[in-house]
């Protein structure tokens, strides 16, 4: 990241009007991958200058427990919901989770999701760490997640959004080959670092649960039709695109909106122009696709 620009230098523009076409697997039209996020938040976390970690002075016990439904109720409706459809999960971590909750993280690799980290906890920021701090919660991640699930993150969402100018060289140079922070297209993109080969993995603030509820004020069925307008318009389009459903179990969980949710899942499945999938698919894809391409 070139600090002091107006441009950071992050990526390379070139518009979509000008790339080659390509399809994915099955000549697939969009690639659908469901984000859930199994996060923890702590009560009481080290402060951060930066940004509070609660709305309320401590103890914020009413937004704790929210969030905590996720893990005790939220993630279980949630999940058998999407299996019943035959939508995979690629996990945003919280890694802690692995120590407070495993009985969460068994669950979810047991269905074969894919696991990317999300930092150590959705409660500590990486505004003001210095490159030692940031270094340590990148390889707690890759030894935390191997240990518990035996896979090997690939993929990045920096824990609460929050960033250094140094985190997309970090992972780059860790190996990992995607990252979700970045919302500037519909496709895979390369990401310029220092070394390493990331891409841009299109994640979602517009279609994001959070966004959806907490800021947009949507009701469940404004929030369904929402999705299923994104994915009508990706589908239509002429070039393989990536459409992602972020989601948040305290949220999408809850009673009210998870039949809302199901009839989402329910009419991307019946579609036909879906590869339903996991997002490091997408990232060997798109690599693959880009290298006949190069060859080409």
């Amino acid at each position: 990241m070139q600090e002091g620009q107006a441009d950071p230098g992050l990526y390379d523009f070139k518009p979509y009007r000008d790339r080659a076409p390509f399809s994915w697997p099955g000549e697939k039209k969009v690639a659908v991958w469901v984000s859930p996020n199994l996060e923890y938040y702590e009560i009481d976390p080290p402060a951060n200058p930066h940004r509070k970690s609660w709305a309320k002075p401590h103890p914020d016990v009413v937004g704790y427990a929210h969030r905590d439904h996720a893990n005790r109720v939220g993630h279980w409706r949630m999940a058998e919901v999407m299996s019943k459809h035959g939508f995979p999960g690629s996990v945003s971590l919280s890694v802690a989770l692995c120590q407070h909750h495993p009985e969460v993280v068994a669950d979810a690799n047991a269905r074969g999701w894919e696991f990317f980290s999300h930092g150590i906890y959705n409660t500590r920021y990486s505004y003001g760490m210095d490159e030692a701090q940031e270094r340590a919660i990148i390889e707690d991640s890759i030894r935390t997640v191997r240990e518990a699930t035996g896979q090997t993150i690939r993929g990045w969402l920096a824990p609460a959004l929050t960033h250094t100018p140094r985190t997309l060289d970090l992972i780059a140079e860790y190996g990992l080959d995607y990252t979700c922070d970045l919302y500037h297209d519909d496709q895979p993109q390369p990401v310029n670092t220092a070394s390493g080969d990331l891409i841009s993995m299109p994640y979602s603030l517009e279609v994001n649960d959070h966004y959806g509820f907490f800021i947009y004020n949507m009701s469940p069925r404004e929030y369904a039709q929402t999705l299923i307008r994104q994915y009508e318009r990706l589908a239509d389009e002429p070039s393989g695109t990536v459409m992602c459903i972020p989601l948040h179990s305290y949220l999408i969980g809850q009673p009210h909106r998870i039949g809302a949710f199901e009839e989402v899942l329910r009419h991307i499945a019946a579609d036909g122009r879906a590869w339903i999938t996991r997002s490091g698919d997408i990232a060997d894809a798109w690599r693959a696709a880009h290298a006949r391409e190069s060859i080409a």
